[in-house]
């Protein structure tokens, strides 16, 4: 069991997934346009701030909540209610909708299906971390190990998406990887701490610039 559930969540987050991460900054282009971001140490300093605040109080805690039982379409409404930039909240809910048609094919449940049926009866929007975690729990991955592996895929293709824009070497992308691993690790820690009142206290710096990529003149991503 621990070894196959070992290939299917390498398979979940490896890079090639086609859920459409490649096309979304989630914020951080509008920081390069501004000339805030411009650099490895910039963006690592931006991807930290990211990873403590939209993965850990918006993500991580609806991951921790539906493996502990909370109704998925009760946390996708509330997911759909935080994610004030529309933006990010579509970019959730395509990526959201790609994992979900992949998972149905690739590692089907009852569960899933479940969670599918309310996305396309249109009583759910169909919110990545939570298909994640659907998917991540009907093949009996612990709560943590599938909470560390999602945080990391997310701080890989953003990465790799700095690496395209910034520019970055690839080099540089990799020792900004491996930066990143303490932050995540302190994020699956500081989920487990916190309530269904944090649920959703993400800055409001952040939002205000992934609201402005919206109106950004040029921009090489969706959101």
């Amino acid at each position: 069991m621990s070894a196959s559930y070992q290939l299917a969540l390498r398979q979940l987050t490896d890079s090639a997934l086609p859920t459409g991460a490649f096309a979304h900054s989630l914020g951080f282009e509008t920081y390069i346009e501004r000339g805030v971001v411009v650099d490895e140490g910039s963006f690592g300093v931006w991807l930290s701030a990211f990873i403590s605040q939209q993965l850990t109080y918006s993500d991580g805690l609806a991951f921790r909540f539906l493996y502990e039982g909370v109704d998925v379409g009760e946390l996708d409404e509330h997911l759909s209610a935080q994610l004030l930039p529309r933006q990010v909240r579509e970019a959730s809910t395509k990526m959201g909708a790609r994992l979900l048609e992949i998972g149905t094919e690739v590692f089907p449940s009852g569960e899933l299906e479940a969670y599918r049926a309310l996305v396309t009866t249109g009583r759910a929007e169909g919110h990545q971390p939570l298909a994640f975690a659907v998917v991540a729990r009907s093949l009996g991955v612990p709560l943590e190990e599938a909470l560390a592996a999602y945080l990391f895929a997310a701080v890989t293709s953003l990465t790799q998406n700095a690496v395209r824009a910034i520019p970055l070497g690839q080099n540089a992308g990799q020792r900004v990887l491996r930066q990143a691993h303490d932050a995540v690790a302190a994020a699956v820690e500081h989920v487990r701490h916190l309530s269904w009142d944090d649920f959703g206290a993400v800055s409001p710096g952040l939002e205000i610039s992934q609201m402005r990529h919206e109106r950004q003149r040029a921009r090489m991503f969706m959101s």
